[in-house]
This record gives structure tokens, sequence and C-alpha cells, in this order.
């Protein structure tokens, strides 16, 4: 069996819980051609599983193909899947902005991890910020708006790893978002479980809801996430 190899370790900035354990520091491993990034014994990230963040994606563009030149917020790099799979799927008009918010996972993905993605980052569609997504879905709402909103920085609206970021899916927070979008654009919302409860606040927000289940890997196998994809009219 092939050893696990440590190659970088991270601080977490001081306002992100991750999952409640904020112990030691994020580390990125290696073992052969594989990647995981941990936090003490959790692992948050491995690229051999990127189906669901891959789904969230294609589900997204699928729901907005008939926009011309569609303006983009994704939320969340985690390992790229979620960006390399928008662009796939988007034209060369499109433009994506990303906001991350730990910058290490920005040097590894343009270092060890690159060719995860084919160098998504370097696409000349995308636009990166180190910054809170709220910030950036604020800003659309009093502005530059978006014709789709991905989300993939929790858990789920029940598992939270910044503790600020409940205030993304209360009500006052979809409306928030719903007001950043464009008619007929799409807040995209990805999490480890099913929750009835938050699908009745996205329709309660205005929101035409449609709940997807989709497989943690590509090949149908796996863990069961879901996927919100919630249209504004």
């Amino acid at each position: 069996m092939i050893a696990r190899e440590l190659l970088a370790t991270a601080n977490i900035p001081a306002a992100i819980d991750l999952a409640g354990d904020t112990e030691g520091a994020l580390q990125l491993y290696r073992r052969g051609d594989d990647f995981m990034i941990t936090i003490g014994n959790n692992e948050l990230m491995n690229s051999r599983v990127y189906g669901s963040e891959q789904a969230l994606a294609e589900l997204s563009c699928a729901a907005i193909k008939n926009i011309s030149s569609p303006h983009i917020l994704i939320g969340g790099y985690g390992m790229g899947f979620t960006l390399r799979s928008a662009l796939d799927a988007l034209g060369e008009d499109a433009h994506i902005i990303i906001a991350e918010l730990i910058p290490d996972i920005i040097e590894w993905a343009k270092g060890p991890m690159k060719l995860l993605t084919r160098s998504a980052l370097d696409d000349n569609r995308v636009s990166l910020r180190i910054a809170d997504v709220r910030e950036l879905i604020i800003q659309g709402k009093e502005g530059a708006r978006y014709d789709a909103i991905l989300l993939d920085v929790d858990n789920g609206p029940d598992g939270l790893t910044k503790a600020d970021n409940d205030s993304l899916y209360s009500e006052s927070g979809l409306m928030t978002a719903k007001s950043a979008l464009n008619s007929g654009g799409i807040l995209a919302i990805w999490s480890a479980h099913p929750s009835s409860k938050f699908t009745k606040r996205l329709k309660q927000c205005g929101f035409e809801t449609h709940e997807h289940i989709v497989r943690a890997r590509t090949n149908g196998k796996g863990a069961c996430h879901t996927i919100w994809i919630a249209k504004k009219h």
C-alpha cells in the first residue's frame, strides 16, 4: 500500500469553525495520484470523491443554459471540481467569480493539485476573490447581479463549517441571495444531507425549488448528497 505523504499545512482563519473542530490545522496529503485535505482526524475532501460537486455545476449550468453571457458566483473552491465542471459546461462568454476564504487552498490548487482541474483557475473566464461569499452576494444585491450563485461552503444548511454561514441559509440570507440574482437566475446549494425544513424555507422565500439527490462518486456509488436548485422568477 502506498504511504500517505504530507505535502502542506495551513492555519485556519479565526473566523472559520470547521464542523466545530478547530484543533490543529488543515493538512494536504497525497497518496499516489490522490489528494486529501484533512483537519485533525476528519477528512474534509478527497480527490477521488467529487461526483456531487460536479453535479452541482452541471445542474446549475443546465438551469441557466438559455442565458447569454452568464455571470456566476461560486462560494467555496474546495478541490476545484465544481469550477472545472462549470467551465466545461459554459461557453466562452461566461464569467465566473470564485470566493474562497482560505488562501492556502488556492496555493495548493495552483501548485500540487493543478492538474486535477486542468488549470481551471488560469481560465480567462475566472476571477478569484479571497473573500467571504456573503460579501459578494451583498455586493450583487447592490448592483452587479448574478445569473447563478453556487454554494458549497458547508456540509449543508444543518452542518455549518463557519458559524456565520447560518445567515446564508436563514430566511433573510436567502432573500438577500434572491435580490442578488437576475430574473431567471438560480441559487444552488450543496448539502451532505437532505432537509425538508430547508426545502420549505426556499419555497417560502418565493423560489421555484427542485431537490436533487446525487451520489458522491462519479460512478454512481458512495453516499447520497443533496443539491437544491432554486429559481428566481
